[in-house]
Parts: structure tokens; C-alpha cells; sequence
């Protein structure tokens, strides 16, 4: 099968900057002036407007002041159009998306949408067009006019929530890609490759807890999402139309993703739920032409002509490619001689809706009214609210299967058996509800320990609905929330910022008893280990600061990750990350366990004239550069950080990693924002943002939260007018 019809444009590199029209710019100064943003001590902008329109107009235009890199770079991915920014590294990527998301459809769900939410992405697009109307030495890098149609390139609020099973940009390089271009050859590997196995793990943790374990008696909520740092800013958007809300955004978004109002409150953690299946397709031709079976009949195999332009040096290229779909989705990859294609909702008007209406939510019912329109694919979502309701729900829009198949692995695409069956209805998906216990968690974790003892029960549900492992998470969630009682904002963070890594619990003493059983006095490794090893075995498995063990494990747990990752499950234990770390504990040799640490000795030895680490002096939190991009200098100043990976358990998470040009590791990703709100009369909430709210190294707010993240050291939330004002460091209309 021929895929790539190939053609090369050549055009000069150079971006024409937007003329907006008088009408355009008349109509955006009329709606700031019904738009006030007020920024508090912490830069943090609190946002009133007349209207819900107003105040997302005002919203994106703040989001434009803090960072408006980080806003236009969210739409260019969602777009496709990576490329033409970073060159051909991102063609794969681009394409990717291209496949399973169509603007022209978005486009038709803008002109289809409701009054209200039409307006709402009017005003989006003119926060964001007024904000480069008033700012022309902000040039920005590829969009230089914003479409109201662009929030439907979405899904349910989440930047990475695109689905294509576990088909990546890796294989539809391998199946489109034509190995006589030159152009597309060797892309650039780390765009291609997929993230650490350590990076991927790290998810997010929700916690809720009911009136009967709070000192108070009002439910408390917390949001504690894990994403790449500086990935959500921290906002407060009010309106005269009943709207007051307050938590974090992905910038370019027009709603909170995880936060609360008077009335209740989400949390949003990744789900593993089944939402996407890959179908094998029996494509062969004939008659020179391409068709595939399905129901004993032959198919036409359909395609799109697919442009994707590329910056290549001083010019830019185009590329044609013609991808490949049947009734189920694209044809993405081809393995073991089998043409895969993908079946997803990648795109759903639904879900930007159910985004915005879950901010207005102001009941039980109301909220649970939201989930009815099942247009969130990737999340599971822990609830609090004002009338002492916490809740759980696995998921939200799952496909109805037959049971019967592995739908973690391909299924026959040629058979009207593997076909969809609708969707679940609410009630049918894996939820807890005002569980006796008192509280609940998900960790990116199976819901069947959500509640403790009070979980929902395996075997009442498909496979496909909750294929979630368990992970050190989410075993320590559970023991720390048993551990509690009579819960306050402080003791709930407290329980959020619990630092044991309960991976090690199960590795360390397997370390200990191969050393003590194989490593005598006489043998070499002993005058080597014995130190590190007396250090381990003493160790509390918390990681802090000034722990030499921390460092210790860590670094020797890095070097058995792969093994463990590939360590084969022995039924009846779980293939999951606590499961293959259990079998590998129990099996690997005195070798695979003593030597890895052996390596960790002669690095530290090497890199810092000793062993003895502590954890702090080089697990670092900097923030030098504006860029996206990461970059970090070992002789620039940097604070050290006490908490350690969530592959390892630690409730906090921070992954941080060495760099080519450094010998201390640098964080990269885990708390971003991260908030405690208890419900009742009054809202009372405290929170914390990865460094700072704003891009800009100039600024103030950059990084003068670096200090507190470094801590846990949270600010009071503003949430009502009367204490904004009291911490006003500016107000203004937007364009001022």
C-alpha cells in the first residue's frame, strides 16, 4: 500500500502579523470595560465581569499577560501545526493528530453550539485577539488571529486527553512514513520518544473527606493534580450571571479544570478506563483498488489528503500525506503484519460543555446533571460539596463492550461482535458515593481501593471499565487517610504531603537480605556496600531533605526500573507496578539487586567526592528561564527539595532528573497547583503553586512561590470580593 503522495513546497519563513478589523477592536474595548481583573500579592488574577462572557474575555486576557507562549503552544498542538514551528521532528506528531482530530469538524460544532456556549468562545478568542491588539511586541510564533471554534478542538479539558490506545507517534511514523524522503529522515528522537517510564507514572492524587471524619463537620476536597510544572496557572473567574469559581486552568482553557465553587468542588485524575480500541483490519487489494473485510463484505478502504507544513531551515516545506481510515477510525499502525486501526471520541462538543456547566454546578444533582452528558473521556473525578456529599466516579464516558474479548489488546475489526454497543450509563460506571468510611482517593489507581474497606467490588464490572493497577499511590493514600481523624485544611495537607516511599518498603529488604546472606567479610563488596547498605537498612523510608538514603535508593531504584517493568507477573498477584515490584523483589539475584547499587556508589563518588548524599543538595528546584523548553544550570541558584518521584510512593510528587549539562537533578514535573478547600457557609481554602504564577522572568511572580512549593508552605485562597480587595496589588480593565 502505497501511503505518501509527496510534494515539497518551498516558502519563505516569515508570519504576517494580524490586522484586526475597527469593528473588531470597538467590540473587545466595549466588553473589557464590563471586565475588572484584579491581581492579588501572589499575582493571581481574580476576574469579574458583567456577564459569563465578560469574564471569560477577561480570563484569557490574563492568561495572555502571564504566559501567552504557554496558551498559543496548547492550540498549535491541538491543531497539528508543531512543525511548522520546531521542523520536521514534530511531522509525526502533527499527523497523529491530524488523524483522529478534524477542525472542520470543530468548526461545525461552533456553528452548531448553543447561544450560550457560542458566546463564551467569542469571547475567548477576543480576550486572546484584544490581548495581541494591545501588546504588538508580543509576537507570536505561528497564530496570529484565534478562532472562536478552537475550544472545540478539545475534549474534556485535559491537553494530553487524546486517545489512541497504545498506537503513538512512533508507529505512524513506521507506517507513513516514505524512507526515500530525506527530508523525514531521522526525526528528532526525543519528540518521537515516548516519556520515561518515571514520567509517565507520576499521575495526580484527589482525596475527599466527609462531615463524619472533619472536625468541623463540612466535607473538605483535595486537588492535587501532577503535570509538568508551570502547566496550570492558578485563577478566579466571577460573573453578575451566578458564576464564582476558583482553581487552575491549562492554559488557553475558558473554564476551571480542577477547583470548586460555593457549592462543590472536583478533582480530575487520569483514567486508565478503556476508551479507545485498536481493531485489526484485513485491508489487501483488489482490482487495484484497496478495501477491507468486515461482515463478509468488501469495504472500500476511505482516505484523507492530510497537508502538514514543515519549517526546514530559512524555508518551509509541505507534505502530503494520504491517511488511511475504515468505519472504525484511522488506519494508525502496522503490527506483527497486522494493519491497526482506532476507534476514539477525540473530540466532543459535549465535552466542552459539560466543562463549563460543571463550574455552575450547584447541587449534588446539579453536578451529577453534568455527568450525564458524558463528554470526558480521560478523567476519573473525586467530588466535595456543601451538603456534606464526597463522591467518586470511575471514568465518565465508557463504551459498552462484549465482555467476552481482551479489549486491552487489538480485536478483529472484520466482525460485527467487536463493534461498540453505545455507552454506559452513569450508574453502570465503577463510583463510590458517601462511602461509610469517610473518605475516598484515586491516585491513578484502581477505584477498588478507592475507599478502603469500602470499595466497590472487582467482579461486579467488565474488565474494560477499570483495567487500573495499583501503584505506590495509591497504597500509601490508603494507609495515611486510615491513619486520620477529625480532619482540618491543615491536616488534610499534612496527609497530602505524606513523603514515605512505600516502593522501597518492599526493595529494601530485599536489598538487605541479599547482602547479608551473600556478601561475607572477605568478599570485595563488602568494604564497598556495607556503608550504603547499614544507611538503607536503617532508613525510615521517608524522603526529606537531608536523608542520604533517599538519594540512595532513588538512584538505585532508577537502575532497577527497567528490570522491574519487565518482570513477568506470576498469577494470582497483579501485573501492575506494585505487583511486578513485589515479584521482582522476590526473585531478582543478590547480583541484580547488590550491583545497581554498587553503580550508585561509583556515580556519587565520581560526580560528588563521596557517598553520602543528601537528598536535597542535588534534587533542585530551579526556575532561571521564560522558555518551555527546559534548562537548567548547576551554577545558577536553586532550591533544594525533599520530595521524590510518585513512581516511589511519595504523595507529593517531584520527578526530576539530571540533564547533559548537569550533575544535580532538576524537577520537571509533579505539584502544580495544589489546594485544600472545607465547604460549608463559607468556602475556606488554602493553596500553592508550582513557582509562580507568572512567565515572565521579570516579574515578581516568576518564582516567589518557589520558596513555599519547596516547603508545602500554602497561601490563603481569595475567594470572596471582600478579602480581595484587602490584597489588591493592581486592578484594571483589560487593554489598561
Amino acid at each position: 500500500m502505497k501511503f505518501f503522495l509527496l510534494s515539497i513546497f518551498f516558502l519563505p519563513l516569515q508570519l504576517f502579523a494580524q490586522t484586526f478589523s475597527k469593528e473588531e477592536i470597538t467590540r473587545w474595548q466595549k466588553q473589557a470595560n464590563d471586565v475588572t481583573i484584579i491581581r492579588d500579592n501572589y499575582g493571581v488574577p481574580h476576574i469579574y465581569g458583567k456577564t459569563d462572557a465578560d469574564a471569560v474575555f477577561g480570563l484569557l486576557y490574563a492568561q495572555c499577560e502571564d504566559d501567552y507562549k504557554r496558551v498559543e503552544m496548547n492550540y498549535v498542538e491541538k491543531l497539528g501545526r508543531m512543525a511548522e514551528i520546531k521542523g520536521k521532528g514534530e511531522l509525526y506528531h502533527d499527523l497523529l493528530i491530524r488523524m483522529i482530530i478534524d477542525e472542520g469538524d470543530a468548526k461545525k460544532d461552533y456553528e452548531k453550539a448553543p447561544d450560550w456556549l457560542k458566546k463564551l468562545c467569542n469571547a475567548f478568542a477576543g480576550g486572546i485577539n484584544y490581548y495581541l491588539h494591545k501588546h504588538p511586541a508580543t509576537k507570536p510564533a505561528l497564530l496570529t488571529k484565534f478562532e472562536p471554534w478552537y475550544p472545540f478542538l478539545w475534549t474534556d479539558g485535559s491537553i494530553g486527553a487524546i486517545n489512541t490506545a497504545d498506537i503513538t507517534a512512533v508507529d505512524v511514523k513506521n507506517l507513513y512514513g516514505n524512507p526515500n524522503d530525506l527530508s523525514q529522515a531521522n526525526p528528532d528522537p526525543a519528540s518521537l520518544s515516548p516519556a520515561s517510564p518515571e514520567e509517565k507514572s507520576t499521575g495526580s492524587n484527589g482525596f475527599a473527606f466527609s462531615p463524619k471524619i472533619t472536625e468541623s463537620g463540612n466535607a473538605i476536597l483535595y486537588i492535587n493534580p501532577h503535570v509538568t510544572f508551570y502547566f496550570r496557572p492558578e485563577v478566579h473567574m466571577v460573573s453578575e450571571e451566578g458564576l464564582n469559581v476558583y482553581g487552575a486552568v491549562t492554559w488557553g482553557q475558558f473554564f476551571i479544570y480542577q477547583g470548586f465553587n460555593e457549592h462543590c468542588g472536583w478533582m480530575h485524575t487520569s483514567s486508565a478506563v478503556d476508551a479507545a480500541d485498536t481493531y485489526i483490519e484485513k485491508i489487501f487489494l483488489k482490482k487495484s483498488k484497496w478495501v477491507y473485510e468486515y461482515n463478509n463484505k468488501e469495504i472500500p478502504v476511505a482516505y484523507k489528503m492530510i497537508d502538514i507544513d514543515y519549517k526546514d531551515g530559512e524555508a518551509m516545506r509541505t507534505i502530503i500525506t494520504r491517511a488511511w481510515f475504515t468505519h472504525h477510525g484511522p488506519v494508525m499502525a502496522k503490527k506483527n503484519g497486522h494493519w491497526l486501526s482506532v476507534k476514539a471520541d477525540n473530540r466532543l462538543a459535549n465535552g466542552l460543555a459539560q466543562c463549563w456547566l460543571r463550574n455552575k454546578a450547584t447541587s449534588f444533582e446539579n453536578f451529577k446533571k453534568t455527568l450525564d452528558l458524558e463528554g470526558n473521556i480521560s478523567n476519573n473525578t473525586v467530588y466535595a460539596d456543601a451538603e456534606g456529599n464526597i463522591a467518586y466516579w470511575h471514568g465518565n464516558r465508557i463504551p459498552e463492550r462484549d465482555a467476552k474479548y481482551d479489549w486491552s489488546k487489538a480485536v478483529d475489526g472484520s466482525i460485527t461482535a467487536t463493534e461498540w454497543k453505545g455507552y454506559h450509563d452513569i450508574n453502570e460506571i465503577v463510583q463510590s458515593i458517601n462511602p461509610i468510611n469517610g473518605w475516598l482517593q484515586n491516585c491513578n489507581s484502581t477505584p477498588f481501593t478507592a475507599a478502603g474497606i469500602s470499595s466497590p467490588v472487582k467482579t461486579n464490572y467488565p474488565a474494560y471499565m477499570a483495567p487500573d493497577g495499583e501503584n505506590f499511590r495509591g497504597l500509601n493514600a490508603v494507609r495515611v487517610l486510615n491513619e486520620g481523624n477529625n480532619y482540618t485544611i491543615d491536616k488534610v495537607i499534612k496527609a497530602g504531603y505524606d513523603t514515605r516511599l512505600s516502593a522501597f518498603e518492599i526493595l529494601v529488604p530485599a536489598l538487605v537480605n541479599a547482602f547479608e546472606k551473600n556478601i561475607g567479610y572477605e568478599d570485595s563488596l563488602y568494604a564497598l556496600l556495607v556503608g550504603p547498605v547499614h544507611v538503607l537498612k536503617s532508613w525510615d523510608y521517608r524522603s526529606t531533605e537531608n536523608s542520604i538514603a533517599t538519594t540512595l535508593a532513588i538512584e538505585w531504584g532508577q537502575k532497577l526500573l527497567p528490570s522491574i517493568l519487565l518482570t513477568k507477573v506470576v498469577p494470582p498477584g497483579d501485573d501492575d507496578q506494585v505487583g511486578k515490584t513485589k515479584q521482582f523483589a522476590a526473585t531478582a539475584s543478590a547480583q541484580e539487586l547488590l550491583l545497581p547499587l554498587l553503580s550508585v556508589v561509583n556515580d556519587l563518588d565520581k560526580n560528588f567526592g563521596r557517598w553520602q548524599i543528601p537528598w536535597g543538595r542535588i534534587n533542585r528546584f530551579q526556575r532561571i528561564y521564560s522558555d518551555i523548553d527546559n534548562k537548567f544550570e548547576d551554577t545558577q541558584p536553586s532550591i533544594p527539595v525533599g520530595f521524590a518521584s510518585a513512581q516511589w510512593g511519595c504523595l507529593p510528587s517531584y520527578t526530576s532528573r539530571t540533564f547533559s549539562n548537569t550533575t544535580k537533578r532538576y524537577g520537571v514535573h509533579g505539584n502544580s497547583f495544589i489546594c485544600a478547600v472545607e465547604f460549608g457557609k463559607k468556602i475556606k481554602a488554602r493553596s500553592l503553586l508550582a513557582g509562580g504564577q507568572n512567565g515572565d522572568p521579570q516579574s515578581k511572580h516568576f518564582f516567589d512561590q518557589g520558596l513555599m512549593y519547596s516547603k508545602g508552605v500554602f497561601k490563603d485562597v481569595l475567594f470572596y470580593k471582600e478579602d480581595v480587595l484587602k490584597h489588591v496589588e493592581r486592578r484594571y480593565h483589560p487593554g489598561e
